[in-house]
């Protein structure tokens, strides 16, 4: 069974990052990840608001840097999924593709949007469909837009994207919104922003790009259509934490506790990027996560 100093789970930025400086450091480093390397942002057309590229770069092509930068120094990847997590001497990782025994685990397994779970989501996600607001709100300008939710994220985003764009619908299930009553205020006064009532997506409507949506009133059932260029989805995260539930502690979202440093309760246990508690959940920030978390991986090691 192989052994390393640090074992990394999550190849988006803050694990590649945390990978990156722990293999700088000397330390014997393995990073799994289940998915594609570069986590959610591959999936991101244009990165503009990462620093370094002024001109923006593909979120495939940003997710590959980091890779070979990392690898370039001598982290260690596999393509498996963990499946559970045992102490012993050391931990004990079971994977897809084998166990592996670490003294110490960066947990960078990051989070996902839900979805609504409609017709023509998927196939038009990156095309009309978001999931992020500020990563892809200026694509937008001076159009119209829809931001479905009625939560604090989803009312910042419809504020956030009525700074420059023409028009912004917010499409709610329900006849009030959960937000709190500051932002609910904000959002009201709002001369771009309406309020679309008891109404849910029932299809989204585009060829190659998003033309329209199909909604239905929950309490009439009527349907109607919304011409807009683009929607964009604000009805929670959730974090891939399951697999460390019994191993450490959660919030009641399920997102990964830990300090300022990255540290969870348990001993040589670290979290970094958007499955740890109030993550700002933007590539940068996971990246100084990632950062933050091989420092401390590094001290505790050495202590």
């Amino acid at each position: 069974m192989s052994s390393y100093d640090v074992s990394i789970i999550g190849g988006g930025p803050a694990g590649l990052t945390a990978g990156l400086y722990v293999a700088r450091a000397g330390l014997k480093s393995l990073l799994l990840e289940r998915g594609v390397f570069g986590g959610q942002i591959v999936n991101a057309r244009l990165v503009e608001n990462y620093p370094g590229f002024p001109e923006g770069i593909s979120g495939s092509e940003l997710g590959e840097s980091m890779r070979r930068q990392a690898t370039k120094y001598g982290l260690e990847t596999s393509a498996s999924e963990v499946t559970r997590i045992s102490i012993g001497n050391a931990y004990e990782i079971s994977t897809t593709e084998g166990n592996i025994q670490t003294k110490s685990i960066i947990i960078a397994t990051g989070s996902e949007y839900r979805k609504l779970g409609v017709a023509g989501e998927e196939r038009l996600s990156g095309h009309g469909v978001s999931y992020c607001a500020t990563c892809d709100g200026l694509f937008f300008r001076d159009r119209e837009v829809a931001v479905v939710g009625g939560g604090d994220t989803a009312i910042n985003d419809a504020l956030e994207l009525a700074q420059y764009c023409r028009k912004v619908y917010i499409i709610h299930r329900r006849d009030q919104l959960r937000a709190t009553k500051a932002m609910q205020e904000k959002a009201f006064s709002h001369p771009k922003i309406e309020l679309v009532w008891s109404t849910v997506v029932h299809e989204i409507i585009g060829d190659k790009i998003l033309r329209s949506l199909h909604l239905r009133n929950v309490k009439t059932g009527q349907l109607s259509e919304l011409e807009v260029d683009g929607i964009f989805v604000a009805v929670g995260l959730k974090p891939n934490s399951h697999v460390f539930s019994e191993l450490i502690k959660l919030d009641k979202a399920g997102f990964i506790v830990t300090d300022k440093l990255m540290r969870t309760p348990a001993p040589g246990i670290f979290a970094a990027g958007d499955v740890r508690q109030n993550s700002f959940r933007q590539a940068i920030t996971a990246a100084g996560d990632g950062a933050t978390a091989a420092g401390s991986a590094f001290k505790y090691l050495y202590e």
